[in-house]
């Protein structure tokens, strides 16, 4: 019997903290050629979801949260509760897709059940049809999630696997292999600098934890959401990237702070330096973790650039903040309050959790998630899969939620936002496909400068 972590249950208190949040996550998986039939698709479930025991499970909750809830098999399990099928009208574009995606996300998973769901969606233009997994955030983290997904694939979790980023470890010095003394020392030098490090971080959390932003981007949240996505070529990332000396993550990151710069101006509200404080979850998973259904995450709390106007300067100031957030400790941090929080009573976490969800937040205005996939193109029942959108939750009065993930040759970004305040969701999408663009143009231009023609005197 397996036991949900402090983190893993927490996702459940915030989401019994308000009737209106569904922490469920998701990822759509658009595919080639029509819909197969519906006892061939149930046949192939059937055989595929077995290489994931936890599809299987429900939750066991105990009273008044004297214990963690723990994973038991479900006895009544019916692989026809979890399979839905839905046709989008005409004419099946993205506008008809992502609308449907919005309505199932926002629905609640029943507890008494897995806590997943996968829904075919047929009526897609251009002869596709799509396949919406759909997963409570209790069960996994983005990582986990997406592995779930591909092991319904035709190859499996075998084009997956090599490409998870274990949690980095430090190497060993030379004089650590050979000298036990010289070891001792460098070791307790690193576990100093290590517990000094998370103190700092675990304060910088807090003082974000603490410092308001206000935005129309926080506030209570509504039944109902919308979706949109974008996607843009790894080749432009890349491009961007080395042009720039920078990771793939600052240049996603560039684009989605440019966006959110435009939607604050259109709205009239003055970008500040602090405007878009950011919950950045950063994967501490091991490779030899890659296969567990749960959360192995900590986070970080940049403050992104909506201030700057200039892209380039924007891109470099990103670059600048995040190398400092994640030298600050700021994940370590987060990582060691989740350990300690799992050797605490369950019921003593539990209750501060519950309370905590309760309080109105600002301090944070949007999460940005990014969640490497396959680099090689899937295929379901011989047919490929030609493009994957990931779904954020929403909670915590954060309106809106960025998701990244890498697949193939593209980069998606999958964004999900309350109905209410934010109609302009397209917008977003959008943003970040012009802000890369912007990028690519400079970069092109700074390979290729101008030539000039040869002087003349002029008399």
């Amino acid at each position: 019997m397996e036991h949900l972590t402090t983190l893993d249950a927490g996702f459940l208190k915030a989401e019994d903290a308000n009737p209106r949040v569904s922490l469920a996550i998701g990822g759509i998986a658009v595919i080639e050629g029509p819909v197969p039939e519906q006892k061939t698709l149930m046949s192939t479930f059937a055989q595929r979801i077995g290489s994931c025991p936890r599809l299987g499970q429900r939750l066991r909750v105990h009273p008044l949260d004297f214990g963690a809830p723990d994973w038991v098999d479900d006895p009544d399990f019916d692989l026809q509760r979890h399979v839905h099928r839905a046709a989008l009208p005409q004419p099946g574009g993205d506008r008809e897709l992502f609308g449907l995606i919005a309505d199932v996300m926002a629905r609640r998973l029943d507890r008494d059940r897995p806590l997943w769901e996968v829904w075919v969606i047929e009526g897609l233009a251009d002869d596709r049809w799509a396949m919406l997994t759909k997963v409570h955030h209790c069960m996994a983290d983005g990582i986990a999630a997406t592995h779930m997904l591909i092991g319904l694939c035709d190859d499996g979790v075998a084009s997956f696997a090599d490409h998870v980023r274990a949690a980095h470890e430090p190497k060993k010095s030379v004089s650590q292999r050979t000298s036990l003394l010289g070891g001792l020392i460098n070791a307790s030098a690193a576990v100093t600098a290590g517990i000094v490090r998370a103190a700092q971080g675990a304060g910088e959390l807090a003082a974000g934890l603490l410092s308001p932003a206000p935005s129309a981007l926080t506030g209570p949240l509504s039944d109902l959401r919308r979706f949109s996505g974008a996607r843009v070529p790894m080749a432009d990332i890349d491009l961007v990237a080395k042009t720039f000396q920078v990771t793939v993550n600052d240049v996603a990151l560039a684009a989605i702070t440019e966006s959110y710069r435009n939607i604050m101006i259109e709205h009239g509200q003055q970008p500040l330096a602090d405007s878009l404080r950011t919950l950045v979850p950063v994967s501490v998973r091991s490779a030899d973790a890659s296969d567990k259904t749960d959360n192995r995450v900590s986070l970080m709390l940049p403050s992104l650039p909506v201030d700057e106007e200039n892209p380039v300067q924007r891109l470099r100031t990103v670059h600048t903040r995040l190398r400092r957030v994640k030298s600050s400790g700021q994940r370590q941090a987060g990582n060691v309050l989740l350990s300690l929080s799992n050797r605490i009573p369950f019921v003593l976490t539990a209750w501060t959790v519950g309370l905590l969800m309760r309080l109105p937040q600002r301090s944070v205005v949007t999460v940005a998630t990014n969640v490497p996939g396959p680099r090689r193109p899937l295929r379901f029942m011989n047919k490929e899969v030609v493009g994957v959108y990931p779904v954020p939750p929403l909670a915590l009065d954060l309106r809106t939620g960025v998701a990244m993930l890498s697949y193939a040759d593209h980069l998606y970004f999958g964004i999900l936002a309350d109905y209410e305040v934010a109609a302009d969701v397209d917008l977003l999408g959008r943003g970040i496909e012009n802000a890369v663009a912007r990028l690519v143009r400079i970069s092109k231009r700074r390979k290729n400068p101008p030539t000039r023609g040869p002087l003349s005197l002029v008399v």
